[in-house]
């Protein structure tokens, strides 16, 4: 586990992404929307996308506090489809909003035994945390493994206490968290509009 991970002090809401994973999403949403809607499709707003996961995870207007924890692959020095794109940059960044603050920090995970862990780990680690009430949760849902791994870790998760939820690209078969499409928010975040589809 990250050392710095460890000395965090955790906030009400905490957003968990795995940061490679939205990366690729956002990718193929670009490519698919362009070649559909035949214009060209801009990368995501990051701030507008982080907007999108908290409302969708239940978070209202209001002066809340809400960490965003980025996990990447070591080699990867930032986001290929999402502005501003450097994890440099948007490490120990801020902005705030009608939604109150958000605080970005990027991790990236070593390349070592049990690194494909890092992601349920940190999950692991948040959920456990006494004054963290509302998580929301972009894993890499398309790996059978980190799937169950996943589920298994937000099993024992008191959904009393908690409001966790999980973001895929579809809907899952049940468990201990409420779902959102993840799609929705980032077609936003890129600027497709619902209007557009439609026409199509």
């Amino acid at each position: 586990m990250n050392n710095n991970l460890q000395e965090v002090r955790w906030t009400e809401n905490v957003i968990l992404v795995d940061a490679d994973y939205i990366d690729r999403v956002a990718f193929n949403l670009i490519v698919n929307f362009e070649r559909m809607l035949g214009r060209r499709i801009p990368q995501a707003d990051i701030a507008r996308w982080i907007d999108c996961v908290a409302l969708d995870g239940g978070i209202r207007e209001g002066a809340h506090e809400t960490q965003v924890v980025l996990i990447h692959q070591k080699e990867k020095l930032g986001l290929d489809n999402f502005a501003p794109s450097s994890y440099t940059d948007l490490d120990g960044k801020a902005f705030k909003d009608h939604l109150g603050e958000f605080a970005i920090n990027a991790y990236p995970i070593e390349q070592i035994a049990g690194g494909e862990d890092f992601f349920t780990d940190v999950l692991a680690l948040v959920t456990a945390q006494k004054e963290v009430k509302r998580v929301m949760v972009i894993p890499n849902l398309e790996d059978e493994t980190i799937y169950n791994k996943v589920r298994e870790t937000l099993r024992r998760v008191d959904d009393e206490e908690k409001r966790v939820t999980l973001f895929a690209m579809q809907p899952l078969t049940g468990g201990n968290y409420r779902q959102e499409i993840l799609g929705y928010s980032l077609m936003a975040a890129l600027g497709i509009r619902s209007e557009e589809i439609r026409e199509r």
